[in-house]
């Protein structure tokens, strides 16, 4: 497959504040792209200057055969958008709100009753459509936004955060249309959020970002089999890593929040000699590898943990709002 997305050296400043920093990656047609990481890592810049919505300053992107620095219409017309923040009219119906996208895009009047109503059915909206958009759920909302980036056709959907805010039982219905949608009509998605779940769930392929940067790069489940065993995490007081470095079957081991974090190889075999090494305990916990063991992994720290400049998105909205 062709990559329909190539990211080279992107770079995003805002006076002293780097938000993005030399990000390059390829995306190929009819992937699912997440760009994970905590909030202020980075992620909505980059989609936003993938959009032509920023302007990088450095580097550059091709998107759909389009250079985002000298052909940003091109680019526009090419990719949908679901913005993270709710973007529909909700003084207009949910129809109207498609319709008026219809006509800025320049969908044909032949087509565009025909787009609306397959749009409309996809997200299970068709009942609801000429319902004020005021009077719907939030899930509904995020489903006629979806809807609204589809309807003119592109290519490439960008999903910034897209169950931000959704209860558990409509994020899970939010997964379910996602899936639907790559099943149904093929297009590269590229999605940033910071739920762990969501990620290994939808994303053939992940980028965690943290400080502007890409940590690592890979499928979900290379990721969490990279880290070559299973989580043992023992509560303990006056933890040591010391004791279980020299242990061969430890492949990592940290203190975190108290408590020691050890990757191990055939967990279930060697937890006794574990304990045995490390003395008095108060619990422990086995499990199997998580994404946020990867993020913890490469990075050092727990993934709910903010970055030291608090939302790096708050500050950028209050540097652009003093120019």
């Amino acid at each position: 497959m062709e990559d329909v997305i190539k990211v080279e050296g992107l770079v995003k400043k805002f006076e002293k504040l780097t938000a993005v920093d030399g990000i390059s990656f390829q995306i190929k047609q009819g992937e699912v792209f997440g760009l994970l990481g905590p909030n202020g890592a980075g992620k909505t810049t980059m989609l936003h200057m993938l959009a032509t919505l920023l302007k990088p300053t450095e580097g550059t992107a091709v998107v759909n055969g389009f250079d985002i620095k000298k052909q940003p219409n091109k680019v526009r017309e090419s990719i949908g958008m679901v913005f993270q923040d709710p973007s529909s009219d909700d003084i207009l119906t949910g129809y109207e709100n498609l319709k008026l996208h219809a006509l800025m895009y320049g969908v044909s009047s032949e087509l565009r009753e025909k787009k609306i109503n397959e749009v409309l059915e996809l997200v299970d909206l068709t009942d609801r459509k000429n319902d004020l958009v005021k009077k719907y759920s939030g899930g509904m909302r995020r489903r006629l936004e979806i809807a609204r980036g589809l309807l003119h056709g592109p290519k490439i959907l960008f999903l910034d955060e897209p169950t931000l805010g959704l209860d558990p039982q409509t994020r899970e219905h939010m997964w379910n249309y996602i899936e639907k949608l790559v099943k149904e009509q093929n297009v590269t998605i590229i999605i940033t959020t910071h739920y762990m779940e969501e990620a290994d769930r939808l994303c053939d392929r992940i980028a965690i970002i943290d400080y502007g940067k890409v940590v690592v790069m890979d499928s979900p489940e290379k990721l969490k089999k990279a880290l070559g065993g299973d989580i043992i995490k023992i509560s303990m007081k006056n933890p040591d890593v010391e004791k279980v470095k020299k242990l061969d079957f430890v492949k990592n081991s940290k203190v975190v929040d108290g408590s020691l974090v050890l990757t191990v190889t055939d967990a279930g075999k060697n937890i006794q000699h574990i304990l045995k090494t490390v003395g008095d305990v108060d619990s422990v916990e086995m499990r199997s590898p998580t994404l946020n063991d990867v993020f913890l992994h490469y990075t050092g720290r727990e993934f709910r943990e903010q970055t030291p400049e608090g939302n790096i998105m708050n500050r950028i909205m209050n540097l652009e709002a003093r120019r």
